[in-house]
């Protein structure tokens, strides 16, 4: 004290600022004489004009990691602080984090501990502090400290409460009357009034505040500081950054990457990739200058005039069988199972509890109680995990087992009306005239001399054939198909023209074109509903809220300029100048330029949108343009489905 007031700093002694001026920015502080029991301030005040305040609260021991070991904190009164207890596993505390604050002191008891705990260890037996260490302890000028007094909040003229803020954790912004009013409402436990009041909650885990906060408390209840007890002390005692917890899990290692078995051949003809639920698929094969638009444009053209091919094989797969399996389908699915014959294929759609389209997929009937399910790319681990639970937890008398095989085969997707001659020439076993293989049909037989599943599916309206082989021969089967489909310009196609070709027909992505508040009914899908059977989600679709008129529609949308496409997610409005805030009637869900048309679509949801066709809506962007649309049928395309039946 005395060499501070020799350079000339003012020293007050017994007082306290027990006030700070100024709003933004300290301008000056208020400053009064302690009284003698520490507990009020007596006298008038002294104003300093000032625009900093510094405070210390003394030393207080790190006893994290004691406390983290197993052991229990104790309250020393003649330091006013909690020191390590009794230990509980083979560690020890020492120096400042036992309450040993002079540095002389901290480096003989650290000399001192280190030896002990090498005799403890079985090293140095018998050895204690050598003569070099303890001239070390000796030469060390510790300060002449008084002995701390406690004052655990700042006395004021006014009662905690009633005077200015008293603030004991600075980052949570708890007070003072914070932990008084806890007390007051019967919060007596420390652990509880720090949830109450978010003491010690911050990033600097109570450190700052935390021990003022336990005295104020028990000064509240009228205990000791010793009973009241401490928080719990949980690691990191130092804080971890984001980017340490992350590690090497960045970029391309942020999340584990999956390939399907043809995509060597995918990078090979110049694929470029987009990231689907894990999986690297490919989104277009760009030729030399091709835009993304002139490749997709190209693609779609190749799917609907001749013949085009994609890697489906990301599809998720469940291969379900048992006996019961017929009853779990039409318990999971909206439509009925039992009476789908065996060779053939059905459309399903999946809903949550609360009636809301959760995934959708299809499924195919291989034998009496055998069925191959396929679910969304991204879906495929959610759906597999919800058809256990509920096979595990409300359904276990069903015979039902589940396997999930999306890995184990390869499928290759052929669409346009030149693949049934394609797939038909590599093909043996399998009769596929019309008649004999019809749409939404499965036949067993070898592609290219593997053993493979042919289904007639179709994603793009067109007629299709999906060829499913196992993922070791997928590679020999997708190339003796492109070289079967090359006298009729058979050409690869990716994620971004399959998005175009289901769009054009109105076909529903889930996850996309639905948002968890959808059901079937707002999809314009009531015949998928089946009325006679109970399903997950049936009950909540009877609720008045589903059945208002004024629900969000499955609709198409069509740019007054043919040019333009719409933005995804862009909000949909009456009158883009209507005054602030302007109603929404919903927003874009899907948007392409379709080559087959010459124009852009948009699938959209929309405010009772059936009902609206041929309306005109506006979508305003944020740069402050507006777009026109007119609210049309969601199919643009072959609304019979003539191309797909052929």
């Amino acid at each position: 004290v005395e060499r501070v007031r020799a350079a000339g700093i003012e020293v007050i002694a017994h007082a306290v600022v027990a006030g700070v001026a100024g709003r933004k920015r300290v301008s000056a502080v208020e400053v009064r004489t302690v009284d003698a029991q520490g507990t009020g301030v007596t006298g008038p005040a002294t104003i300093i004009r000032c625009d900093l305040l510094a405070m210390s609260g003394g030393w207080s021991p790190t006893v994290h990691l004691h406390a983290q070991s197993g052991g229990r904190p104790r309250f020393d009164d003649g330091k006013a602080c909690f020191v390590p207890g009794a230990s509980v596993q083979d560690e020890r505390s020492a120096g400042a984090c036992n309450g040993t604050f002079a540095l002389g002191a901290c480096v003989a008891e650290g000399i001192a501990a280190g030896a002990e705990a090498a005799r403890l260890a079985g090293v140095g037996e018998g050895a204690g502090p050598d003569e070099e260490n303890l001239l070390v302890a000796a030469a060390v000028d510790d300060a002449n400290d008084e002995p701390l007094v406690p004052l655990w909040v700042v006395p004021s003229p006014a009662p905690i409460g009633r005077g200015p803020k008293q603030f004991v954790d600075l980052q949570n912004d708890v007070t003072a009357a914070d932990i008084a009013l806890a007390a007051r409402e019967g919060y007596h436990s420390i652990e509880h009034v720090k949830r109450y009041t978010a003491l010690g909650f911050g990033t600097d885990q109570g450190k700052l505040g935390n021990i003022n906060g336990m005295a104020i408390l028990a000064q509240a209840l009228g205990n000791d500081l010793a009973s009241t007890g401490t928080t719990t002390f949980r690691p990191n005692y130092t804080p971890v950054t984001f980017g340490a917890i992350a590690g090497r899990d960045l970029g391309e290692r942020f999340e584990p990457v999956r390939k399907t078995a043809l995509h060597q051949w995918h990078e090979e003809h110049g694929a470029l990739f987009e990231n689907v639920g894990q999986w690297k698929r490919p989104w277009y094969f760009p030729k030399a200058g091709e835009s993304l638009h002139d490749a997709v444009r190209r693609e779609c053209l190749a799917a609907r005039s001749g013949v085009g091919i994609m890697d489906a094989s990301t599809l998720g797969k469940i291969d379900i069988r048992g006996r019961d399996a017929a009853t779990f389908l039409d318990w999971v699915y909206t439509n009925a199972w039992q009476k789908l014959g065996v060779g053939r294929c059905r459309y399903g759609i999946m809903l949550d509890e609360n009636g809301m389209v959760m995934d959708d997929g299809v499924t195919t009937r291989l034998a009496e109680h055998h069925y191959l399910m396929t679910t969304t790319t991204g879906g495929a681990a959610r759906v597999m995990a919800w058809l256990e639970r509920w096979l595990q937890t409300e359904w276990p008398h069903l015979e039902v087992y589940l396997t999930s095989v999306t890995d184990h085969w390869a499928t290759a997707a052929v669409a346009g009306p030149a693949s049934r001659g394609v797939v038909q020439s590599i093909a043996e076993g399998i009769d596929f005239a019309p008649s004999a293989f019809p749409f939404m049909a499965c036949r067993e037989g070898s592609v290219a001399g593997v053993p493979a599943r042919v289904m007639r599916i179709s994603f793009s309206g067109e007629l299709a054939y999906e060829v499913n082989v196992c993922a070791n021969e997928a590679r020999h089967v997708w190339e003796a198909l492109m070289a079967a489909g090359a006298a009729h310009g058979i050409t690869p196609y990716g994620t971004e023209t399959m998005h175009v070709l289901r769009a054009e027909k109105g076909f529903i992505i889930a996850g996309q074109d639905t948002d968890g508040s959808v059901t079937p009914v707002d999809l314009g899908m009531d015949w998928i509903i089946a009325k006679g059977k109970d399903f997950i989600g049936r009950r909540s679709l009877a609720r008045s809220d589903m059945m208002r008129g004024d629900r969000k529609q499955l609709v198409g949308l069509l740019t007054e300029d043919p040019a333009i496409v719409l933005p995804e997610g862009g909000q949909i409005v009456a009158d883009a100048s209507a005054p602030v805030p302007v109603p929404m009637l919903g927003h874009v869900t899907s948007s392409y330029f379709s080559a087959s048309l010459d124009r852009s679509i948009a699938l959209a949801l929309v405010k009772g949108g059936r009902n609206r066709k041929g309306e005109r809506v506006e979508i305003p962007l944020a740069s402050g343009r507006t777009i026109t649309a007119t609210i049309a049928d969601p199919v643009f395309i072959d609304p019979e489905g003539a191309r797909q039946n052929v």
